[in-house]
């Protein structure tokens, strides 16, 4: 169903104005009607539930029957999926997942394509739906398999309510999306190996919210470009966290709005990029937890790659309302070193509480990067910006308390064996309720 959020958000907090969502989001026409419209059961396509046989043809051949107007309907149970499935040019269209899809052979890019779909949704009606990648398999050895789910060109859509387990790479791709609401999610995974991002999301006017994050590399990262994102209820539970970036060139990201972000073992803020071009404004990070991650407030622009470009201008980014620790004093708790070519500015930091677990004292390091808080030098208008670096030792403990989630993982899960699929979470950050409840439906639709 489409959410129109400008009254809602306006009563959450006055400034969302400049960084809300741009319109409504979410599916034209809900899932119902679709069912009642008409519904395509991958068992009456010749799908069965015995964990072996391949159900790709019968997928392909209910979406070819269904995808205009209709529910695509996987009943409870653990299906093999040995085909990539590529849906294609739905309009109207539903995916119900409420059984197991387990990947069954080795593919080569992702094992499913959502593309050029228009008023689309695809999600678990009993909370109980699931992909489950093997990823070990691959894994444990330092190699790649392929990703679990690519939405590509896909607009007036939602994805929720099912967990992405143990992928062979990447778990979600959203590629030029818009008009999107992708909440109640969890992805788990191997936590010790890059190269296996969780949401990786570009495009225009997406909520993303209520998710939960296990996996070696980003969280919930947004690409360029992108503009009206509102990411809230983030649980980053053993993860690289919540970055923007890498940015290269051509960069265009602005009005990208962070509440209630919760980090274990994870940074809630990287923005990243090297000699890279084009812009980043408007971002706000508020209300924020972090316990024990290695660079927490970070914006690095001599990350990685040099692209050998201009730099990209970075300003009026906001950090409010933080507390938490990094895990070693040795790297910066706060880090904003800004291109010098091109310095940042209209950078806050309002009642930022950081500190370290190992230590009596933290270190601040800010270079090329102006407003207020922290390290930062003033500057009384872009005329005035400067290069300089600076570093500051902080050796007074600031004063907090910064809750915990019962959740936490203090080890990373094994890497040499199956994951068991966990039930969905019903809490993503220490006090907040999750803003959609999980479906109970029996059967497609619910009907």
């Amino acid at each position: 169903m489409q959410v129109n959020l400008f009254y809602t958000l306006a009563l959450w907090a006055p400034t969302l104005v400049s960084a809300q969502l741009s319109g409504s989001v979410g599916p034209l026409v809900d899932f119902q009607t679709k069912a009642k419209n008409k519904t395509c059961d991958i068992t009456d396509y010749g799908a069965v539930a015995d964990g072996k046989t391949d159900v790709g043809p019968a997928i392909l051949d209910a979406w070819g029957n269904c995808s205009t107007g209709g529910l695509i309907y996987v009943p409870p149970g653990n299906y093999s999926l040995a085909t990539d499935l590529e849906l294609k040019h739905g309009e109207s269209t539903a995916f119900q997942l409420d059984g197991v899809l387990v990947r069954g052979h080795e593919g080569s890019y992702q094992l499913i394509l959502v593309r050029d779909c228009h008023d689309c949704e695809f999600f678990s009606g009993n909370s109980q739906g699931a992909v489950q990648g093997y990823g070990y398999e691959y894994l444990q050895d330092g190699n790649y398999g392929e990703r679990l789910f690519r939405f590509q060109d896909v607009s007036d859509f939602s994805v929720h309510g099912f967990a992405a387990i143990d992928s062979p790479a990447y778990y979600f791709v959203f590629d030029t999306v818009s008009n999107g609401e992708i909440y109640n999610l969890l992805v788990r995974g191997i936590a010790d190996l890059g190269m296996t991002d969780a949401f990786d999301i570009w495009g225009q006017n997406v909520w993303v919210h209520d998710i939960e994050v296990t996996n070696g590399d980003e969280c919930v990262t947004v690409k360029s470009p992108a503009s009206g994102f509102l990411i809230e209820n983030i649980y980053c539970n053993l993860s690289g966290g919540t970055a923007i970036g890498s940015l290269g060139t051509g960069t265009n990201i602005s009005n990208i709005y962070y509440r209630n972000l919760y980090m274990n073992q994870a940074d809630a803020c990287y923005l990243k990029t090297h000699n890279g071009d084009g812009i980043v404004k408007n971002i706000v990070w508020d209300n924020v937890i972090v316990h024990g991650g290695p660079y927490p407030l970070a914006v690095n622009e001599a990350w990685g790659k040099d692209v050998g470009s201009t730099g990209v201008q970075v300003q009026n980014l906001t950090f409010r309302n933080w507390y938490g620790e990094n895990v070693a004093n040795s790297r910066p708790v706060i880090r904003i070193e800004c291109d010098e070519d091109v310095p940042c500015y209209d950078i806050t930091l309002d009642n930022v509480n950081l500190w370290t677990e190992d230590g009596d004292h933290v270190e601040w390091s800010c270079a090329n990067a102006y407003g207020s808080g922290a390290c930062l030098q003033e500057a009384k208008d872009t005329n005035d910006l400067t290069t300089y670096t600076t570093a500051v030792t902080v050796t007074a403990t600031p004063s907090y308390s910064a809750t915990r989630m019962p959740g936490d993982f203090t080890t990373n899960p094994p890497s040499t064996a199956p994951f068991t699929i966990p039930p969905l979470p019903t809490s993503f950050f220490p006090g907040a309720t999750p803003i959609s409840t999980l479906l109970s439906l029996s059967g497609a639709g619910g009907l």
